[in-house]
């Protein structure tokens, strides 16, 4: 027999005991569960940690919300402007309290060591898909085509073949053309074998649902970061872009590539570790003309005038690519 939380809102003869039913009764104007639900995990999304910090559990063993008078506002507003997803995201994103620095102090450290009290930003690494997708869109490579069939991008090759026995699938056909820098929500996802990259930035197997991804920091990520060719790949596309455009001088150049994969502009200490960086990496390439660090840097180089140029500044987009607050927001 079918049966709600009566305490929440009793499941009447008005509903027929179907989905249909069940779907009425979650969106009625009476029951405020599921508006709560939905408005949390948006801020548990933006903020880090939602204002019920047990997003999965809303029960009687769940944590109790920090701020019940803005969880209350923020599920009314939602449910009267008609569950207006693109408007209630504006509303967070715009707020102070999103916009205020990571910053911290050693007051604040000991009076809210984990900033229940929204005193500062809060400072969390950006989603598999969202590092991916970032990188592939500063760079100019990212396909904003909606919708289609799933893509195949890089994978490391024989990878299906040494995890699967038996029938199945075996054999990767890596897609070619756009098909390789379609957003993250267009790749190929096979249960047994994720996508290995996106497995290393905590991407949920989907083995089971998930409300909150594990968050860890490990040596493995900082290789992806360094070795994975679609980021290669975008800080050469990057750099050999930003060359083409003559107007630009080499101090231009570093700071607009820093500008795009940071969102923030170079202080001066910065501007010179880098020109350094830059310098000592033409250098380097020009002179030495290493093989195996130029085979790294092969598609957007071959039909440049200034390939030595081009290799320098892929290096130094890759070196920004690679830095902390280029995959952490806050």
């Amino acid at each position: 027999s079918l049966g709600t939380p009566k305490a929440i809102l009793p499941f009447t003869e008005k509903y027929p005991k179907n989905r249909l039913g069940l779907a009425n009764w979650l969106f009625e104007e009476k029951n405020s569960l599921t508006a709560r639900v939905a408005v949390n995990r948006l801020w548990q999304q933006f903020f880090g940690v939602g204002i019920v910090s047990t997003s999965a559990d809303f029960g009687n063993q769940g944590a109790l919300p920090t701020h019940t008078d803005l969880l209350d506002w923020l599920e009314l507003t939602f449910q009267e402007e008609g569950w207006y997803l693109k408007k209630m995201i504006k509303r967070l994103v715009t707020s102070s309290t999103y916009q205020q620095t990571s910053k911290t102090t050693p007051e604040l450290q000991e009076i809210d060591p984990q900033n229940q009290w929204l005193a500062r930003s809060s400072r969390s690494k950006l989603s598999a898909e969202m590092i991916r997708d970032n990188a592939l869109s500063v760079s100019g490579l990212l396909v904003n085509r909606i919708g289609g069939p799933s893509v195949k991008p890089y994978q490391p090759e024989g990878l299906w073949a040494e995890t699967t026995s038996g029938q199945g699938l075996t054999k990767y056909y890596m897609d070619s053309g756009e098909n390789q820098y379609r957003r993250s929500l267009y790749t190929f996802w096979k249960r047994t074998v994720p996508p290995p990259a996106m497995m290393t930035f905590d991407a949920a197997s989907r083995d089971n649902c998930e409300v909150v991804r594990q968050k860890t920091s490990t040596p493995l990520q900082a290789l992806v970061m360094l070795n994975d060719p679609q980021l290669i790949e975008a800080a050469e596309t990057m750099a050999a872009n930003i060359v083409k455009d003559e107007k630009l001088n080499d101090d231009q150049r570093n700071r607009k590539i820093f500008r795009k994969i940071t969102s923030r502009e170079q202080n001066d200490s910065e501007i010179k570790s880098l020109h350094t960086y830059l310098s000592e990496s033409e250098k380097e390439f020009r002179n030495k003309n290493d093989v195996l660090q130029v085979k790294a840097f092969t598609k957007a180089t071959k039909s440049s005038p200034s390939k030595e140029k081009v290799i320098a500044f892929s290096a130094l987009a890759s070196l920004i690519f690679n830095l902390d607050e280029a995959i952490v927001k806050g």
